[in-house]
């Protein structure tokens, strides 16, 4: 049996109203109609949508994706304890991981081992610099692009612009610009880390 191929998994975590279903159909529209891969997302949430524990699964692949549940998470993202908390599985030994260092904190040792660990205080950036909460998965838009690489900058910002009402456009993009700085900031801090 050959082993399942795939380019991406990604579980986007947070709380309702933090607006990370939207990030996840501004991050599948970039993947599908501007770099020609194949893409889903499967968002979850209980009944209480806005505070509630909410997630969304992302399947990126340049192949067909026949099977749409993501089973072996290679990035896992989480800006809220009680939505890590709930939606910490299936995800692979090796996975990058992306945390709100203020609003995720308990963090088992089993949880970090052989993972690569980025925290950043995503939110409270975003009610900082945008006076607005939702601002958050933009800002993690950035640092998934940067982290990742599975689409383009240029490519995911088309897909905010097409996805983004036109008078929230320009906050948008300067947030995802914030993530992908925010990321690249530690990505070079981990390499010199690295080498020292």
């Amino acid at each position: 049996m050959t082993q399942k191929h795939f380019l991406l998994e990604a579980r986007l975590c947070a709380v309702g109203g933090q607006g990370i279903v939207l990030g996840s159909e501004i991050l599948a529209h970039a993947a599908i109609f501007h770099e020609g891969l194949y893409a889903v997302q499967t968002p979850t949430y209980g009944s209480q949508v806005r505070g509630g524990p909410t997630k969304v699964d992302i399947i990126i692949d340049d192949k067909e994706i026949l099977a749409t549940r993501a089973s072996h998470i290679n990035f896992f993202m989480a800006i809220a304890q009680s939505s890590f908390n709930k939606f910490w599985f299936d995800v692979a030994d090796d996975a990058v991981v992306l945390l709100d260092s203020n609003l995720v904190t308990n963090i088992r040792d089993d949880q970090r081992a052989n993972r690569r660990f980025f925290t950043l205080p995503v939110v409270e950036m975003a009610k900082k610099e945008y006076k607005n909460v939702m601002m958050s998965n933009m800002i993690c838009l950035g640092v998934i692009q940067e982290v990742t690489q599975i689409v383009s900058k240029d490519s995911l910002l088309k897909a905010v612009e097409a996805k983004v009402p036109a008078k929230h456009l320009g906050i948008n993009i300067q947030a995802v610009e914030m993530g992908i700085e925010l990321a690249k900031k530690e990505l070079g801090a981990a390499a010199q880390v690295a080498t020292t």
